[in-house]
Parts: C-alpha cells; sequence; structure tokens
C-alpha cells in the first residue's frame, strides 16, 4: 500500500472517474496527502440505533436536521451529531481510504469519526461529529472538517464495496 500524494490525488481528481466531485476550492481541499471534505449539513441523533452480526436487525438512529443562521453559522453543543459532506467520493478499486479530522477541530475539542472508505465506494458520505469542548462549537456550512487519506492497493479487489450505504445521498 502506498499513500498518494498531492500530486497524484489531482490526477485521480482530474481523471475520467474524478475521484472527488463536487469539491468548492480544489486547491484549498488538496492537502500534501489528503483530500478536505466540507461541511453540508448537520443533523442530531433523535433515538437509539441497533447492530447485529449480520445486519439483518441494523437500525441507525433518526435524525433531526439543524439549520445554519442566515450567515450560514450554527452552534453545536457537547454531544454526538451526524453530518454530511458535499463532495461525491469515487473509490476505485485499487484504492482505499481512512478519514481523520482537520487538527483545527481538535485543537476546538472537536472531532470527527468516521470508517474505513473502501475500494468502491461512491456516495457523499455521511460521518459522526462529536463535540467535547464544554462551551461547545460553532461551525459554518462549507467548512472543512475531514481530511480523506487515500491508498493505492497493490492489487485491484476483486470486489468493491456494495452495502446499503452505496450511493448515498446522490
Amino acid at each position: 500500500m502506498t499513500m498518494l500524494s498531492r500530486d497524484e490525488l489531482r490526477e485521480c481528481i482530474e481523471g475520467e472517474i474524478p475521484l472527488i466531485e463536487n469539491m468548492i476550492d480544489k486547491e484549498i481541499q488538496l492537502q500534501p496527502n489528503s483530500v478536505e471534505l466540507t461541511l453540508r449539513g448537520i443533523e442530531a441523533l433523535k433515538g437509539p440505533g441497533t447492530v447485529d452480526f449480520d445486519n439483518s436487525q441494523r437500525q441507525v438512529p433518526q435524525s433531526e436536521n439543524i439549520g445554519f443562521d442566515s450567515e450560514d453559522w450554527t452552534v453545536l453543543a457537547p454531544g454526538t451529531y451526524k453530518v454530511t459532506f458535499n463532495e461525491i467520493v469515487n473509490i476505485p478499486l485499487d484504492m482505499a481510504a481512512i478519514a481523520r479530522p482537520r487538527s483545527s477541530l481538535l485543537r476546538c475539542g472537536v472531532t470527527v469519526e468516521s470508517a474505513v472508505w473502501d475500494s468502491g465506494y461512491r456516495g457523499r458520505s455521511e460521518s459522526m461529529l462529536v463535540v467535547h469542548n464544554p462551551h461547545g462549537f460553532r461551525v459554518k456550512r462549507n467548512a472543512r472538517l475531514l481530511q480523506l487519506v487515500f491508498f493505492s492497493l497493490r492489487k485491484e479487489v476483486s470486489q468493491g464495496y456494495n452495502g446499503r450505504y452505496q450511493n448515498e445521498n446522490v
């Protein structure tokens, strides 16, 4: 496995099937070893979730949209939220990705949690934003939240992601 650099990421974004679509500003969002994803929307969780071994009883909690004010800001109390990104990600069968929060969020007492981004996944993904800061957190629509780090696999996978979240929010 090899981590992709900014120049390699640029080539993949500008390719026939773009690695990332709907970027607000490619030059700002492209980092030396990652692509930053931006905030499209925030939702508050409104109930419990359920997971099991074979997903036959899986239930994602209900959620409620948290709007932005007239200047595109919102203030979040400490807690857990679901965020949706602006960008659509198209991961080819010879890549995978791991997401990390921007360090600016960590310095504010906030983090973004995300699962592994599998080969073959396509969608406008969702992640979990956690406000640990007891004083809350103020965030603006389109803020850069997450750094997506891509890895080139030694060999293409024989079957890519084909789960419930394929093509989500597209």
